[in-house]
């Protein structure tokens, strides 16, 4: 019996010499064609990684200009006072101009006086009686001349300024009860996890990196999972700012179900977010073009500050916005000599210049309002809503709302712009954290991996939107 040897094999490559020293010769080295299982000069590896997006989180937006608090219930329900004068706007007015119709329910009464306009017109008139939704009136002044320019209007307006009584009268006056607007928003449950099994905890494998966090050093397979919780804190906020109620066709909540996927109750709601509450609540400004050439930029700017006149008008706001709008308002402040060079306050920030500025923030006055701009990078960033550039920014207002608290069982103040977490003495749903599976010594099941579960519960309050402004892209 002998070995059968063939020309194909490593034996048979006569030409192999070996020799004793480290040498390149014309018979002593092996070809990647004859051997492709290894090679003579292993690779440079770098062992840390390259930071090529740069700081990838986008979070931070809610901790600026909000605050978390704990509730223990499945609703938080607020109320928001309403306006404190009477005002009407798309009434009819007859021809005589003595006769105008109110919507139902309204608050007009004899004795009344009020200013009525048709858009060009104004006119004071003097309610003397009401029958259901129309109120006779008379004018004041020279009647012949001034009765008829806001008669026979489908479109006027008008406001309550007094009222006017003759000596001895009775049944003065008309009691009228304050009015609120109540709100209410449902936390919602947001879940992720990472998972590694028994295997590849084995094998080890260490990358150094430079983390978003703050934190630097060498991570093994755990860098994937410290990845998956800086990700599951981005979309905490990302939840609050961009979350949406299910509903119906007539405004009534619906329910999603997801019983088939995920066992429970398997019913969704979903919740009001940021853009949500502003889209029906707040001043939507469309297609700002802050930056136009010849004053049309600062004249757009002030149009927002004549509507903000008309709420609230908090004095500091603080101005969110994606990078061409950010640009335009710089434009803008270029074209004025007077503002944006100094004579800022910077009350929000404890009237300190340097900590707006270390916060990103640049100052500005304009009218009666100080407005503290910065980018907001969730708005930028190709993988979020830079994506899709449909909001330009958004006008958060810097006020506060006191209410009553029950966990700490007294008023406090909270920013108009807050989140509430579901927490109680027996559980804090504010961010928990927790492992399950059989590696790392969690013997908790049979699997051979680990899961790294992360979860919350919370809603934003979204408290007088009519403050806040969205600025949004249309075309």
């Amino acid at each position: 019996m002998a070995f059968a040897t063939s020309p194909d094999t490593l034996a048979n490559l006569a030409h192999l010499t070996p020799r004793p020293v480290k040498g390149l010769f014309g018979d002593n080295y092996l070809s990647i064609g004859e051997l492709d299982f290894t090679q003579q000069f292993l690779p440079e590896v770098y062992e840390k990684e390259v930071e090529r997006f740069g700081n990838r989180t986008i979070g931070g937006f809610l901790k600026m200009v909000g605050a978390e608090m704990p509730m223990a219930s499945d609703v938080v329900v607020w109320s928001e006072q309403g306006r404190l004068h009477i005002a009407y706007d798309g009434l009819s007015v007859n021809a005589a101009g003595t006769e105008i119709t109110f919507p139902a329910g309204h608050l007009i009464g004899p004795g009344m006086t009020l200013v009525v306009s048709n858009g060009v017109a104004v006119q004071k008139a003097y309610v003397k009686s009401v029958a259901g939704n129309v109120a006779t009136v008379e004018t004041y002044g020279v009647l012949a001349a001034l009765a008829s320019p806001i008669a026979d209007s489908t479109d006027s307006k008008c406001f309550v300024y007094g009222s006017e009584y003759g000596k001895g009268s009775e049944k003065a006056g008309n009691s009228i009860d304050a009015s609120f607007t109540t709100f209410n928003n449902k936390p919602m449950i947001i879940r992720d996890k990472y998972s590694v099994n028994g295997s590849d905890v084995a094998q080890i494998g260490w990358v150094e990196i430079t983390s978003e966090a703050g934190s630097s050093g060498y991570l093994w397979y755990l860098k994937s999972e410290h990845e998956s919780r800086l990700r599951f804190e981005d979309y905490l906020e990302m939840s609050m700012v961009e979350a949406e109620k299910a509903l119906n066709v007539d405004g009534t909540q619906r329910q999603i179900s997801t019983a088939a996927s995920f066992g429970g109750s398997g019913n969704i709601e979903g919740s009001e977010g940021l853009f949500s509450a502003l889209g029906s609540r707040g001043l939507v400004y469309n297609d700002a073009d802050f930056g136009a050439a010849g004053g049309a930029g600062i004249d757009e700017f002030d149009a927002i500050l004549q509507e903000l006149d008309k709420q609230g008008a908090i004095e500091e706001n603080m101005l969110f916005l994606d990078r061409a709008t950010s640009l335009g308002i710089d434009i803008m402040l270029a074209g004025q000599n007077s503002y944006g060079a100094g004579g800022t306050s910077y009350g929000v920030f404890d009237n300190s210049e340097d900590m707006a500025l270390n916060l990103g923030f640049s100052g500005f006055r304009r009218g009666s309002y100080d407005f503290y701009k910065t980018d907001w990078k969730y708005l930028n960033d190709s993988v979020t809503r830079g994506s899709i550039g449909d909001i330009e920014g958004v006008l958060v207002p810097a006020g506060t709302s006191t209410v009553y608290d029950q966990q700490l069982g007294k008023n406090i103040s909270r920013p108009f712009l807050h989140i509430r977490y579901r927490a109680s003495e027996a559980d804090d749903r504010k961010m928990k954290n927790w492992v399950t599976g059989s590696v790392g010594g969690n013997f908790t099941s049979d699997v051979d991996e680990m899961n790294v579960h992360f979860l919350s519960e919370r809603a934003l309050c979204v408290q007088a939107a009519n403050n806040f402004v969205l600025f949004k892209k249309t075309s």
